[in-house]
């Protein structure tokens, strides 16, 4: 029996992945653990190791592929003694119960439910293997129009190409159904041809958009801002710094930054404040004993958050050498699932891009994020003096189902606390 090899999931939340890249050609000897193929997920690109010993004998879905559902077939091995000449004729397997695959997505990223006519509701009723339905939606074909030659009128791969061949398929541009008001169509209809340039949506700037989106349609935000000084926060952090210590070589053991004493304070006002602390969970909140703080981490195409776990409970120090490491391992797409599920609360800070102040859209399930602006010398009233201080806006955007307004005030008013008395970072 072949062994059929599918789409894996490599995260709770992954839906669907992009096929990177094939590591092994058809024909290949491989051993059990072998890293055969690259799989992009929305956070990073991780290896596909196969799962047991044979011989590669068919690659279904190739490499650069997008929009695979998990647990979609895309390779079938030969078993220890058989012959993969049997299997390059074979149909893959259909999924086992249970695995519930999500349908095959059209190049366009949208379903082919909504890229065909009704008659593909008809079509979803017909025994067809996998990879004859994902040849026919990318191809425009109704499955109700081909005959199946194969077991109890199965259709299978060679009956659609056939149809294929026979020129007679469907008029895809002429079928296609607007998902929303304003589908990629009607826009691009609105500028002249030339004038701009389509860009291609990767998986990560795909999961990017439907989560906010979600976040902003079913979250309902609102927001607290307060002006903080950065002046007594600024010298201790010089101090820290010069007395970092340095190895044989003269190399300095770590630097901390502002953002790695927010991610702190933010932490200790979470502990100080434990019922802000919270998650939602559909109709019920995580009440967490731990203080895991996300932070946003700007990479090409997108961002990613990776958590600083007990991040309360962790030196400026240690909290400064993780952040280096996370940010460095996310920018390369080498991140670990556990390295950015998670997290109770998160940190974006646009400040080191001028920014004054922002409104950050919550990253679900998390009750809280603060977004944090830039340290500017502004004028400010002592008693009957006016004098110059050195003020950051901070903004923390809060999901009303889990933390009410006087709680989300006392949260942030810890946090400005702690900014503006340091010492209690180290405490």
């Amino acid at each position: 029996m072949p062994i059929t090899l599918t789409m894996p999931a490599l995260s709770p939340t992954m839906e669907e992945g992009t096929l990177a890249s094939w590591l092994v050609a058809e024909g290949d000897r491989i051993e059990a653990g072998d890293v055969i193929a690259e799989i992009e997920t929305d956070k990073a690109t991780m290896e596909y190791e196969a799962p047991t010993a044979g011989v590669l004998a068919r690659i279904i879905v190739s490499a650069g592929s997008e929009n695979i559902a998990v647990n979609t077939v895309i390779a079938l091995m030969a078993e220890e003694g058989e012959d993969p000449g049997t299997v390059l004729a074979a149909e893959p397997a259909e999924p086992s119960k249970g695995t519930s695959p999500q349908p095959e997505l059209a190049a366009s990223g949208t379903s082919a439910a909504a890229s065909l006519p009704t008659g593909k509701q008809e079509d979803d009723r017909l025994k067809a293997s996998p990879l004859a339905r994902r040849i026919a939606a990318e191809a425009g074909v109704k499955l109700a129009s081909v005959s199946g030659t194969g077991p109890n009128g199965r259709i299978v791969r060679v009956d659609v190409e056939a149809k294929i061949a026979s020129g007679e398929t469907l008029n895809r541009a002429a079928t296609v159904v607007p998902t929303a008001p304003l589908a990629a169509a009607n826009v691009s209809g609105l500028y002249p041809d030339g004038s701009y340039e389509v860009v291609k949506l990767d998986t990560m700037r795909k999961t990017i958009a439907r989560r906010l989106t979600e976040s902003k349609q079913n979250v309902p935000h609102f927001y607290l801002r307060a002006d903080v000084e950065l002046d007594a926060l600024l010298t201790f952090r010089s101090q820290l710094n010069a007395a970092a210590p340095t190895d044989g070589a003269g190399a300095i053991a770590y630097k901390i930054s502002v953002n790695d004493m927010v991610i702190k304070a933010l932490a200790g006002a979470l502990r100080e404040v434990p019922s802000a602390n919270v998650t939602w969970a559909d109709g019920s909140m995580l009440l967490h004993k731990n203080v895991d703080v996300a932070v946003a981490v700007a990479i090409e195409g997108g961002l990613i958050t990776p958590v600083v776990r007990d991040a309360d409970t962790k030196s400026l120090s240690a909290i400064a050498s993780e952040m280096k490491d996370l940010a460095a391992r996310a920018r390369a797409r080498k991140l670990a699932p556990e390295d950015f599920q998670g997290g109770t609360t998160s940190v974006s800070n646009l400040g080191m891009f001028g920014v004054s102040s922002f409104d950050a859209v919550i990253n679900p399930p998390h009750g809280t994020i603060l977004a944090v602006g830039a340290g500017e010398k502004r004028p400010i009233v002592r008693g009957d003096d006016v004098a110059v201080a050195t003020i950051m806006t901070v903004t923390l955007s809060v999901d009303h189902r889990t933390v009410d307004g006087a709680l989300g005030a006392e949260l942030l008013a810890a946090f400005k606390r702690l900014i503006e008395n340091p010492i209690a970072l180290v405490a």
